[in-house]
Formats: structure tokens, sequence, C-alpha cells
């Protein structure tokens, strides 16, 4: 995490829990001053409760966020929580947004938020990883549950892990499933979850799921998240194992994951995976 905990935050926040953990991780490590900039329609609106000032704005209102940040007078900034994809080709970008995102010939993650990230940086706010303050959400390399994968799962690990940090690379998606050596799904724009469930359609019980950000991520951004909806989904697809890169991945209410993993039969381990 970051030398010393800034006191005062500007937290872009978009959907799930992922916010709100983050924003009482950095209470806890003395973060005086919270600026939430939330999204209409993204973010949880109990988010504002945790924040010292709110500037609610649309998804395409770029412009007016990075004013938000500049008058909000922090030096830190924290990017945390999913946008749905698929709103790239539904909101109205504003002016700055026009003459900036719409203008990129590819348009993904890293060009998308990089170019977001330099422009916060002009403003002279640092961006702060997105693991910051969450190192107790960061499980390192090896076996979470009680069930370990058996050879042929493991197989299919081995398979998804050399197949995924080249998809990754090509800014494709996180999420790759594998079954019996046959990949039976790559993550594309529709998110984590449909391509599981896709997966199960295809390839029904089963399948391995390896979720992995590509290699020299940038974690500003490029974080895979695992939660209590991700299990929910594993179950609907019958997936049998979730395999992901050791210390580079945060999850949610762990706990609870992990015995639910437990009482479905599900394996999920971190992998040491070489940069």
């Amino acid at each position: 995490m970051h030398k010393a905990a800034p006191e005062r935050l500007s937290l872009i926040a978009g959907s799930g829990d992922y916010p709100r953990l983050l924003a009482e991780a950095a209470r806890r490590h003395g973060v005086a001053h919270i600026h939430l900039v939330a999204f209409k329609g993204e973010t949880h609106r109990s988010l504002a409760g945790l924040a010292d000032t709110v500037d609610w704005i649309n998804l395409g209102q770029i412009g007016r966020m990075l004013d938000s940040l500049r008058d909000a007078g922090a030096k830190h900034a924290i990017m945390a929580g999913q946008l749905r994809p698929t709103r790239i080709f539904r909101f109205r970008p504003d002016a700055w947004a026009r003459q900036t995102f719409m203008a990129l010939k590819v348009k993904n993650p890293h060009t998308v938020l990089g170019l977001l990230i330099d422009e916060i940086d002009k403003l002279g706010i640092e961006v702060l990883p997105a693991s910051t303050f969450m190192d107790e959400y960061m499980p390192a390399a090896g076996l979470l549950t009680t069930r370990a994968p058996d050879e042929r799962e493991q197989t299919d690990i081995d398979l998804g892990i050399q197949i995924a940090t080249t998809t990754t690379g090509l800014e494709i998606g996180q999420t790759l499933i594998v079954k019996e050596g046959v990949i039976l799904a790559v993550e594309a724009i529709e998110g984590t979850d449909k391509t599981i469930r896709r997966a199960g359609k295809l390839g029904g019980p089963g399948a391995v799921v390896v979720k992995i950000a590509k290699q020299g991520q940038d974690m500003r951004f490029d974080i895979p998240v695992i939660g209590p909806r991700t299990i929910k989904t594993l179950k609907r697809a019958r997936a049998t194992c979730l395999a992901f890169r050791g210390g580079k991945a945060i999850f949610l209410e762990q706990a609870n994951v992990i015995q639910a993993a437990n009482q479905m039969g599900l394996s999920i381990i971190g992998m040491e995976i070489q940069e």
C-alpha cells in the first residue's frame, strides 16, 4: 500500500461492494476526508454515507469529473468498482470526452483509463493503486478451499494460464474457461459473469475458470475482483475450479466466499505466475 495514508482522498467509485470496502479500509488507515466521485446508475447510493463530500455525475461527464477532482483539493485519488462495459455504447459524452476518449481508435481499459489517469496526473493528483489499503483482501498463492484441483483440473489450469497470459496482453479480458483441454470461452466486453455462464451452457459441468490480469498489470485499475456473486455464477455454470494469480486479486467477503465454495465442492487456488 501507499507508504503513508493521505489525509484527504478522492474515491472515484463504480458499482459493487469494492468501493465501500475500500472506503472503510481507508478510514481505518487514517484517511480523514473522503471526496466521492459517484456515477449515476452505477455507484451504490449508500456509499455517499461514508464520504465527507460527494459529486454525482453522469458516466460521460469526464470534464465535470476532472473539475470535481481539482476543486476537492485532495492530492491522491483511487479508482475502485466496476462500470458496466456495454455502457460505452450507451452514454452521452460531454465535450471533453468527445474530443479525447471518443477519438481513440482502440478503446479498452488500458487506453481509456490510462488516458484518464494521465489527465488526473496533470491536475497534480496521484492516482494510487486500487489495492491501496486492501492487503487483507488479497490472498497469496496457495489453496484457499478444502478441495485441491484434481489432475485434470490442474492440467486445464496450466493451459488456461498459458492462453490467458496472451489474451490479457491483447486487452481482451481477464477470464478464460477451459474444460478437458478445450477453450470454452474468453472474456470480452460482456464481463466475467456472462462469460462464465456462456461457458457453462457450452461445456456443461466441470469447467475450470482462470481469472488473471495481464502480466505487468497496472494496479491502478487492472485488478481482478472475486466475490459472492462470482461464486453464485460458478455454481450456476456448474464449474468446479477457479484459479487466480496469487497476491494480484481482490477477494470480497473472503470467508463467505470460501465457505460457499467448500459447500459446493469448488476448488479455489492462487497460482504463482512469473511476470
